[in-house]
């Protein structure tokens, strides 16, 4: 990987007290839009308390101008074409800054709150969310750009020669199309999945096919590459482009102290603990700094994604401290180059599988 590849920084919003007002939300994706900051995410699921993650980066939207919204979309209990209207619908009032992070719902109390079918093992949720993540892209591309006319003059609201019907049969499902929803912004909103510290399991192979980009977890950045390699050798398999998808390592970051010397012989290394949420950084914003430069300049990743331990002040050191040093040493940027998600990320907008196909399906 080239060290001269662009810095990307994304961070948590989630993590504060359970509440239904929005206000919280809209005041950390702001602060992190000050930051120019990639993109926020929003974890959710279905067993904790709280306000629907999709739902407040809706309310969210039109209260930011510029940083990526992705929430965690679950694909286990919920049906595919809710799933990709309601990601597309972010999109569009957006105004093309939607992502979506794959999850999906493992456990029997989940399970057990639809009751439509026992907890399922990990390879068949994570095959089952593969299928979703494809049939999602054919109903985004089911409308091509410019199907809604809106001719007044003689009456046409649609031109049908660019709808098109998706005919989708997977292993537990089937949808046939065409999406309730013309095609987003972006084409396809960006696509987000955490691997974890594995780049061969099942979630590393859903995402070698589908993702844009992926979270990592590891301590050092000799295994944040070696991870990577691993993806993106499954991802060239599937004949995707060489430097796919993109690669954040994901830490929990608590600024709360001030800055501590290095280890001897740990240079560049975090100063983590290793937890069930996977690497924890505790010191300050300038060592966060330091580390951040040291890994992306060694070429182990293309940018982090971290979340604050204390949503406002972990968030307002991040951005005031540590992005602003990255700054400084113009290893970040000080603006959003452009307004969609994927120009954040420097991903081009996917072609529509049916326009390039002749408009078959």
């Amino acid at each position: 990987m080239s060290a001269t590849r662009a810095l990307h920084l994304a961070a948590e919003i989630g993590g504060g007290p359970p509440g239904f007002d929005a206000a919280p939300y809209v005041e950390l994706a702001r602060l992190a839009e000050r930051g120019a900051l990639d993109f926020v995410t929003l974890r959710d699921s279905f067993g904790r308390p709280g306000p629907d993650a999709l739902a407040v980066l809706a309310r969210v939207a039109p209260a930011t101008e510029r940083v990526g919204l992705v929430p965690v979309v679950t694909t286990t209990h919920t049906e595919p074409f809710h799933v990709s209207s309601a990601v597309a619908t972010l999109d569009w009032v957006s105004r093309g800054r939607a992502g979506w992070w794959v999850e999906v719902s493992a456990t029997a109390a989940e399970a057990r709150l639809f009751g439509r079918r026992p907890a399922a093992p990990a390879g068949e949720l994570w095959r089952e969310a593969g299928e979703v993540a494809e049939v999602a892209a054919r109903l985004w591309d089911s409308w091509e750009d410019g199907a809604e006319i809106r001719d007044v003059s003689t009456g046409r609201f649609i031109d049908r020669d660019k709808l098109h019907y998706v005919d989708f049969e997977g292993t537990d499902f089937s949808v046939r199309g065409p999406a309730i929803v013309p095609r987003p912004p972006q084409g396809h909103p960006v696509t987000l999945v955490d691997i974890g510290a594995d780049g061969d399991g099942p979630r590393a192979r859903t995402a070698a096919r589908h993702a844009d980009a992926v979270l990592i977890r590891a301590r050092r950045p000799e295994e944040a590459a070696a991870v990577a390699a691993r993806l993106r050798a499954h991802a060239a398999a599937h004949g995707r482009a060489a430097g796919t998808p993109l690669v954040l390592a994901a830490f929990t970051i608590d600024l709360g102290d001030g800055e501590h010397p290095l280890e001897h012989g740990l240079v560049g290394a975090p100063h983590t603990t290793t937890g069930a949420g996977g690497p924890h950084y505790r010191g300050g914003p300038v060592d966060l700094a330091e580390l951040i430069a040291g890994w992306h300049t060694a070429g182990a990743v293309d940018g982090f994604h971290l979340t604050p331990a204390e949503p406002r002040r972990d968030l307002e050191r991040l951005v005031n401290g540590t992005v602003a040093l990255l700054q400084h040493r113009s290893l970040f940027r000080t603006f959003h180059p452009g307004g969609t998600l994927r120009e954040h990320l420097g991903l081009a907008r996917p072609a529509n599988q049916y326009a390039s196909a002749g408009g078959t399906s």
